[in-house]
């Protein structure tokens, strides 16, 4: 029966991966010469919101801007930054923070590449 549930739980984990080039939402401008041409893993930091265990940082990419949660990091707005394995989440409430993202990236970890 163990078996059972985590063939489920893991099904249901794989599900929720997406392409990373098809989760972002595509904003009207430019979002700086940074930004531009940055592999999907990659991004400007334009802001960030901290909670106890996570770093959540809006990024630009691509003219695309989306959301990452990382393990704590210090970063700070125009760094850039590198994530690694991720899994993207729809309308997730952080009740830490008291605010819900359309879409938000979990990242096992994120690296400042300036």
């Amino acid at each position: 029966m163990k078996i059972s549930y985590l063939a489920i739980a893991f099904s249901i984990g794989l599900s929720l991966l997406s392409p990373l080039h098809a989760l972002a939402e595509k904003t009207g401008g430019n979002n700086g010469d940074a930004a531009a041409g940055m592999p999907a893993n990659e991004g400007k930091v334009l802001s960030t919101l901290d909670a106890p265990g996570y770093t959540y940082m809006e990024l630009a990419n691509t003219e695309k801007r989306f959301w990452i949660a990382a393990p704590t990091t210090r970063v700070k707005p125009g760094d850039r930054v590198r994530f690694e394995q991720s899994l993207v989440m729809k309308n997730f409430n952080s009740k830490t923070l008291n605010r819900t993202f359309d879409q938000i990236i979990f990242v096992n970890s994120a690296t400042v590449i300036n």
